[in-house]
């Protein structure tokens, strides 16, 4: 199995020993995303700004690789608030169209640089 690397100036560049995707086949391991915004490198404020911003970054990473936010197959969303549980369905809403994929929502203690909110997802080229 061959794996290549994918990359997007259009989503914040890697901080640490990551990719920002993996492609392994038709399958592409997407890192996960805080909300910072690319060109600046500086996370966006707000619940609603961040929860944009992350969908924003990874669909930057899908189109890099040829695909979109449709082609995502599985969806992790890690949240320091699960209050803020119906406004990413909102949100997510907006980005998405059925069949939507599946997805986990994880509460947690903290996310890197104080971050609100975190997504990774795994999505199939055709």
């Amino acid at each position: 199995m061959s794996k290549s690397v994918i990359s997007s100036e259009q989503a914040p560049a890697a901080i640490g020993t990551y990719s920002q995707a993996i492609r392994a086949g038709n399958t592409v391991y997407l890192s996960g995303q805080i909300p910072l915004d690319p060109q600046r490198m500086k996370l966006v404020e707000g619940f609603e700004t961040q929860t944009q911003q992350v969908f924003d970054n990874l669909e930057a990473v899908a189109i890099a690789v040829g695909g979109s936010l449709a082609n995502i197959v599985k969806l992790n969303i890690f949240l320091t608030d699960l209050s803020h549980f119906a406004k990413v369905n909102e949100i997510m809403g907006r980005y998405f169209s059925a069949p939507y994929p599946a997805r986990a929502a994880i509460g947690i203690n903290a996310l890197p640089l104080g971050a609100m909110v975190e997504m990774d997802a795994i999505l199939v080229l055709d």
